[in-house]
């Protein structure tokens, strides 16, 4: 039984709340997954909020570690910050972001002070923000159960542990009434998955004040299979709602902010975006991820850039919480259409921006987020050579057995990607990917910026330049025949297909004019165009 820590809400105690609010959802993480059905049926709640709150911890832990260096105390103002910065930064889907914006509502009051009025206040100022942050709230999911632990919080008097056990008492409450909130949880006969994170988060507080853990509800029980004839048309996520997921980070200022929100609401629903002081997470489901991830582009800089696709999680809701399966493949991509390609494969995809390479972390998270036994990961970067493998060093420590491509450029894993079959055994599969990214020889063309010394020549600012497995081969002043010229020296050595991954900005005639020179002068060779949407690189290409 943990320690009772005391009268304030001080660094220990929240220390104490982090760690306990953690092994909670480690242990109940699955059975939440288990019940999720709203706002989509993907089986995620439940990690989500673990991963958020792993973040929030990580966060936490590192203000102790640079205090414990010098013997000194973090001040409860720090900690508490910290909490709710590393909440904001690792949020996780829906639940997730909107647990973030909670804990930062909780913090702007608790760095004032860390009693039982205080702790009232936080709720009120966390359930308050966090209402504002969703775009269309929906009672019967986590704002409802949050405002009621508010509510509950408010007239508990000043005592700490009472406050938080009113807290906790009053969300729970609110958590049973959900179905009768929210048709989509009443017909599937559970109770809101976020909400029952937040209960989850709210007892571990509870335990970290007074040393006991409170009583838990009844045990959820795996939701039922909802009926297609059953989603009610104003429903933002039923069968026929967006098919994307999107989350990234987003440096920008408040009116930024504004417009980025109203732009999103009109290209799809389940919008949320939390955070301040010129740093957001912002979540929502679109059709067009692209577009969604160019709004935040416009907006300010959006990084670590998550996109997924709901049809490859779209049974998870009806299979209950599912064991981890046996492979899966991640890959780093550089644009969203090329995400959007990955997750379409079944491939999870983390999106590399133009000089910001993901770090070791973010392709740790995406190997859990595989959740699988075995995972291949496609770097499709040299400078991500390190990065990736620190990344599949950790996960064999965490028991998952993965196995690096060293594939160096995108195109080098469509190739793996094409031949990958999870049905052979690992090490088979493993040595057919290698193959085919080692038979790919790997171009793309870039636009010089000044004036510089190459493997080919001078080039002047503005020169169209085509690199060929990461050398510059052709310095050019027009990006049609640059690329023309470049395909002609990679197919020089003979070649059956050529796959071309055109920018966003791209000229629209480029693919075609491409097509038509490699199909009149190459007559063997077949041509495979895909869109990548937002890249550095105006065009890449890939000679298998």
């Amino acid at each position: 039984m943990p320690e009772k820590l005391g009268r304030d809400l001080d660094p220990a105690a929240v220390r104490a709340w982090c760690a306990l609010a953690l092994d909670a959802l480690g242990r109940e993480r699955e059975e939440i997954d288990a019940i999720n059905v709203y706002p989509v049926a993907d089986g995620d709640t439940g990690t989500n909020l673990y991963l958020t709150v792993e973040a929030a911890r990580q966060a936490v832990e590192a203000v102790f570690a640079a205090h414990e260096a010098d013997g000194t105390a973090p001040a409860p103002a720090d900690t508490v910050r910290a909490l709710a910065h590393g909440a904001l930064i690792g949020a996780r889907g829906n639940s997730g972001t909107i647990l973030a914006q909670l804990l930062r509502g909780m913090a702007e009051v608790l760095a004032r002070g860390g009693d039982g009025p205080h702790l009232a206040e936080a709720l009120r100022t966390a359930s308050a923000s966090a209402r504002q942050a969703v775009a269309h709230p929906v009672e019967g999911t986590i704002l409802s159960v949050a405002a009621a632990a508010a509510r509950a919080a408010s007239g508990a008097g000043s005592a700490l542990p009472a406050v938080a056990r009113a807290a906790y008492d009053g969300a729970l409450a609110a958590l049973e009434d959900t179905p009768g909130q929210l048709d989509v949880l009443a017909r599937a006969g559970v109770v809101d998955a976020g909400g029952r994170g937040l209960v989850t988060v709210l007892g571990a507080l509870v335990e970290a004040l007074s040393g006991e853990a409170p009583a838990k509800g009844p045990r959820a029980r795996r939701a039922a299979p909802l009926p297609h004839t059953a989603a009610a048309p104003q429903e933002p996520c039923a069968a026929s709602g967006p098919a994307y997921e999107v989350i990234y980070l987003l440096e920008a200022d408040d009116d930024a902010v504004a417009r980025l929100r109203a732009r999103l609401d009109g290209l799809g629903d389940s919008l949320v975006v939390v955070g301040g002081d010129g740093l957001w997470n912002v979540h929502v489901h679109v059709d067009d991820a692209g577009a969604a991830v160019e709004a935040g582009v416009e907006a300010g800089r959006p990084y670590r850039i998550r996109v997924t696709h709901f049809a490859a999680d779209a049974a998870k809701s009806a299979a209950g919480p599912a064991e981890p399966t046996q492979r899966a493949v991640v890959a780093v991509v550089p644009g969203e259409g090329l995400a959007a390609l990955c997750a379409e494969a079944g491939a999870t995809a983390v999106l590399a921006l133009p000089g910001r390479p993901p770090a070791s972390g973010e392709l740790l998270d995406a190997i859990r987020r595989a959740h699988a036994r075995e995972v291949v990961l496609l770097p499709n970067s040299a400078e991500l050579r390190h990065p990736a493998a620190a990344a599949a060093e950790q996960a064999r420590a965490e028991g998952v057995r993965v196995a690096l491509v060293p594939t160096r450029a995108a195109v080098q894993g469509i190739a793996a990607l094409a031949v990958h079959e999870p049905g052979r055994r690992f090490d088979e599969d493993v040595v057919a990917m290698t193959a085919a990214a080692g038979a790919t020889r790997y171009g793309e063309l870039a636009v010089a910026e000044h004036q510089s010394f190459t493997s080919a020549g001078v080039c002047q600012a503005g020169d169209v330049l085509g690199l060929i497995d990461g050398d510059v081969a052709v310095i050019g002043h027009d990006l049609a025949e640059t690329a023309r010229t470049v395909l002609d020296r990679m197919l020089s050595g003979g070649g059956e297909l050529v796959t071309l991954v055109l920018a966003a900005d791209a000229p629209p005639a480029l693919a075609d004019r491409l097509e038509r020179h490699v199909r009149d002068r190459y007559l063997a060779v077949d041509t495979c165009v895909y869109h990548g949407g937002r890249q550095q690189a105006p065009l890449l290409i890939g000679v298998e």
